[in-house]
Order: structure tokens, then C-alpha cells, then sequence
């Protein structure tokens, strides 16, 4: 084993004593002879003082103390709040992305490394002095030659030998915690360790942040909503990420907001439509969308407009996701608890067994509380996470896509309600839901899903053709061959097509015709005589 990793598996020691993070653990249900080994430890026979923070202020402190790795890997775990006591999830979401800035000279040696010229030549001015610091990157303000404000950001020197080192760290802790612990397999923590080398790893290559970016700014091109600054591609790279420079209030400086008469209400509602508008419109969210990411435009204060950076996590659904999620937004607020329960079984988000009837009365005793106060007091957010937790216990797989929109939509929803309290997120959102819904099954919707599915008709068409070809290039073993062996190729033939039937799905509705249609030619050339 390497020395430098021996040497930061020490420090994590050394924190977790420090913060007494050992008690947490042997505070679990531990096997016996684990719970014995807290007696083995040295440092359980020294003083210690008494804590006097809470278990969640003492992981968050502990994160923080770690560095940068880990103070990322804690923001990640706050949005697993259907994993995490609500404590320590609260904790962890007040993790600053704020660490010192490494030295200047080593930004301007990788901006001449990766884009292979020096920075004098690259830009008309360049400030030595970051504007802000991150756990993976930082941010210098620049100006290219032909005028443009600009900001340069650049990924952390050295960064990928920690990563590694700190995630095999995380990897053993987390593959221990799984075999000591009923409660720790509760929580996957292998799982969540996997997601979070997944999304560290897509945020050191800041040319898919880039990309990202690029995407955003297109869904809203011209709208009064949301402005997403322009990317420079001649000037990106995997570390380096050049673009438009923005002004704006942050969103969080509610006094500034105030003194130039920002209309609060209305940047509170379009905060929820943005969001809708992401989700169901372009199935492409912004799922970092924290309030240092966050901007308010100073151009029209009566028709306020968001500024979003940082688009290194998005998140999208599929548009099954997107019809499911809309149904069961609008079955809640009607109360139809078994339309929600049948729904999260037709979308496979929880095992078909699973009996409706005791699904239905588990959600409704999480929901019943709820819809008891006013609708402005009802939380979406925390709407959705009740339920995943309640369909956690009907075997319900945790769905990533899932995870991160409530989490985005808690942000969001926060922040709405921090910019005008009295936000009524439903009656924001309904119309948008309905609108939608509608959207869904106008005739437009239905040709243009004819469309697609008339485009796969000589795909599968050709499929059929060539397994036809292969049968019968295939030798017959004997010469003469009953009525009911030279048949099957074509019953082969009826069972794939019956077989790409259900693939393509089969519904009630007009853009379902292709399957039906492979449906009746299926049955009929496995049952002819």
C-alpha cells in the first residue's frame, strides 16, 4: 500500500476521533463481536470530552475538515434524504462549497497547457486573483482580445490521485458498514459511494459541463425566464471552461433584490416554472441548482429573469418517467391515493406484485396529514420524499433520475418560498401540469408520435426480412420434413413479431397502431394451420 495512503487514512482517523464519529457507528445494532472491538480501540480508554454538537454538526464538520473530496461527497449525500435521518440530511445540506483557492500560477500554467498558448496572447486581460474557489475548480475573470467579458474556470491541479484515494477510502468504509449493519444495508452507502464517483468524475471534464450549458441556453433562447451565459468553445477544454461573463444579484441577497424593486412574487412563481418547464417541456433540469448558482438579471426588476451557471449535473427523464411523474403529481392533489399506488406499479418503480390495496393505505396515511393544511404550506418536496420513503418499503428501487429531481425541486422550492413566503407552489404548477396533459394527446402530439412510429416500421420490417434470410440458409438435417417442422420458421417468425409488439408497448391509444398491427400478424402466423 502506498505511503500516501496510509498517511490519509491516518487523518481520517484522526478526525473521526476528534469528532467522535466512532460513537455514531457503535451507536448502531451492531453484531456482538463488532461492538466488542470499541473496547479494543485505544483511544476509547483515554478523556474525552463530552460532545456538545449535534451527530449531524459533527459529520458536516467533520466533512468539511477532509477537504474538498469529501466536502462534495456530503452535498451529494444531503439529496439522499430518503436514505438519511432528517437531521443529519439538514446538516449536511449547509455544506458550503467554499474552500481556499490554489495558487494562481498553476491556473495560468494549465489554461497554456490545454489550449497550447500563453494566456497573454489567449486573452487581452487576465485577473490572477480567482473570483471564487469550488471543490473541484475555480474561477478567474478574464477578457478576450475581441472584447468580451469572460470567466475562465479551471479544475483543481493534483485532484485525480486524491479522488482515487479518497473513494477507495469511501468504497471499504462503505463495503464494511454493508456487512456490519442491517440498518447500514438499509442505506446502501456502496450505492451511494457509486453515484457519487459517477457524478465527481462527470464534473472534472468541463467540456461536458460545457456541453451541457450549451443545451440549456438553446431550450430558452429569447425567453423573459431564463439566461444562461454563452460558452466560447474555441477556448474550452477537459479543464478548462471559458464563458460569458454575467452581473447579476446574487438570489440569496434578498435586500439588494428589495432596493431595486424586484417583483417577488413573480420571480418566486417563475422559479416553479422554470423548473416545470425543464422537467416536462425539455426533460433536461439543471440539478445543481443551489442558490450560489443562481443569479438574478438587474435589466427589468418589474420582469425579473434568472441567471443559471454551473451546469455540470443535469438531469433528465424518459418520457414514460415524465407521464408517470405528471399523473401521480396530479392524483395526489386530488386525493386518488389508489390512482398514485396503481401508478407507481404500471411504471415498474415498485414490484408488480406488490398488492394495491395495502400500497393505497400506506400512502394515504402519509398523506393525509399533509393535505390537511393549506395548499400554500404543503410541501412538494417534502410530498415526494414521504413517498419514497413509504414505496421504500414495498421494495421500491431507488430510480437516480428520481433522486435527483427531488432534490432539485426542493432547492427550488426553498428558494421560492425564501423569496415570497406566501408562494402557493400548486397553484403555480397545476396549470403547467394540466397544460401539459393536454399538450399530450392533442392531435399534433398524436402525428408526430405517428410519425415516429411509421419511422421504425422498415427497421423492424428489415429485422423480420433477415431472420427469414438466416433460417433459410440454414441446412435441413433430413430430406423430408413433416408439415409441422417446416412451419416453425415461420412461427419463429409470428413469435418475434408478437414479441416486438409488447416490446413497443400496447395502449389505447392512436400512435399504438404499429404494435397492434405487429400483434395481429404475430398470432396469426403462430396459430395458421
Amino acid at each position: 500500500m502506498k505511503l500516501l495512503a496510509v498517511r490519509r487514512l491516518l487523518r481520517i482517523q484522526r478526525v473521526i476521533i476528534r469528532y467522535q464519529l466512532d460513537d455514531l457507528l457503535f451507536d448502531l445494532p451492531l453484531p456482538l463481536w463488532l461492538r466488542a472491538l470499541r473496547y479494543a480501540l485505544p483511544w476509547h480508554w483515554l478523556p474525552r470530552r463530552i460532545a456538545t454538537q449535534s451527530r449531524g454538526a459533527r459529520v458536516r464538520l467533520a466533512l468539511e475538515e477532509l477537504g474538498p473530496i469529501f466536502i462534495k461527497f456530503g452535498q451529494l449525500l444531503s439529496t439522499r434524504r430518503d436514505l438519511l435521518p432528517p437531521d443529519v440530511a439538514d446538516e449536511l445540506a449547509k455544506l458550503q462549497d467554499q474552500v481556499p483557492p490554489f495558487d494562481p500560477a498553476h491556473s495560468v500554467a494549465l489554461i497554456e497547457a490545454q489550449l497550447g498558448a500563453k494566456v497573454g496572447e489567449l486573452f487581452a486581460r487576465f485577473d490572477a486573483k480567482p473570483l471564487a474557489s469550488a471543490s473541484v475548480a475555480q474561477v478567474h475573470a478574464a477578457q478576450l482580445k475581441s472584447g468580451e467579458e469572460v470567466v475562465v474556470k479551471v479544475i483543481r491541479p493534483g485532484l485525480k490521485p486524491v479522488i482515487r484515494q479518497d473513494l477507495a477510502w469511501l468504497f471499504v468504509l462503505a463495503k464494511l458498514a454493508e456487512k456490519a449493519s442491517p440498518d447500514a444495508r438499509r442505506l446502501r452507502p456502496v450505492e451511494v459511494v457509486s453515484d457519487y464517483e459517477k457524478t465527481i468524475y462527470d464534473e472534472l471534464d468541463l467540456l461536458r459541463e460545457a456541453a451541457n450549458a450549451s443545451q440549456l441556453k438553446r431550450n430558452f433562447e429569447g425567453s423573459p425566464l431564463l439566461y444562461v451565459p454563452q460558452v466560447y468553445w474555441d477556448l474550452c477544454r477537459p479543464k478548462v471552461l471559458v464563458m460569458e461573463r454575467i452581473y447579476g444579484v446574487p438570489v440569496t441577497d434578498l435586500a439588494s433584490l428589495a432596493d431595486q424593486r424586484t417583483d417577488m412574487k413573480l420571480l418566486a412563481e417563475r422559479g416553479v416554472e422554470i423548473f416545470f418547464t425543464q422537467v416536462f417541456r425539455d426533460s433536461f433540469f439543471h440539478a445543481d441548482m443551489h442558490p450560489g448558482n443562481i443569479f438574478v438579471s438587474t435589466r427589468q426588476p418589474w420582469n425579473p429573469q434568472y441567471i443559471a451557471i454551473d451546469c455540470g449535473i443535469i438531469g433528465s427523464l424518459t418520457p414514460e418517467d415524465q407521464d408517470y411523474l405528471a399523473r401521480n403529481l396530479l392524483a395526489f392533489f386530488k386525493r386518488d391515493y389508489r390512482r398514485v399506488a396503481q401508478l407507481h406499479i404500471d411504471s415498474g418503480w415498485v414490484p408488480a406484485t406488490t398488492r394495491v390495496n395495502d400500497f393505497e393505505a400506506a400512502i394515504r396515511t402519509v398523506c393525509e396529514p399533509i393535505f390537511e393544511r393549506p395548499l400554500k404550506d404543503i410541501s412538494f418536496g417534502q410530498l415526494l420524499l414521504r413517498l419514497f420513503q413509504t414505496a421504500r418499503r414495498f421494495n421500491m428501487e431507488v430510480q437516480p433520475q428520481l433522486v435527483l429531481l427531488q432534490k432539485t425541486l426542493l432547492n427550488i422550492e426553498g428558494l421560492g418560498r425564501q423569496l415570497y413566503p406566501d408562494l402557493d407552489l400548486w397553484s403555480t404548477a397545476q396549470p403547467f401540469l394540466e397544460r401539459w396533459m393536454r399538450e399530450r394527446i392533442s392531435p399534433r402530439h398524436l402525428l408526430r408520435n405517428l410519425q415516429q412510429q411509421v419511422e421504425q416500421v422498415p427497421h423492424l420490417s428489415q429485422m423480420a426480412r433477415d431472420t427469414l434470410e438466416r433460417l433459410n440458409q440454414q441446412q435441413p438435417v433430413v430430406r423430408v420434413e413433416s408439415a409441422d417442422n417446416r412451419q416453425w420458421p415461420i412461427r419463429l417468425l409470428g413469435a418475434l413479431l408478437i414479441a416486438g409488439a409488447a416490446a413497443q408497448g400496447l395502449t389505447l391509444s392512436l400512435p399504438a397502431w404499429p404494435s397492434w398491427a405487429m400483434l395481429a400478424g404475430g398470432l396469426y402466423l403462430v396459430l395458421r394451420r
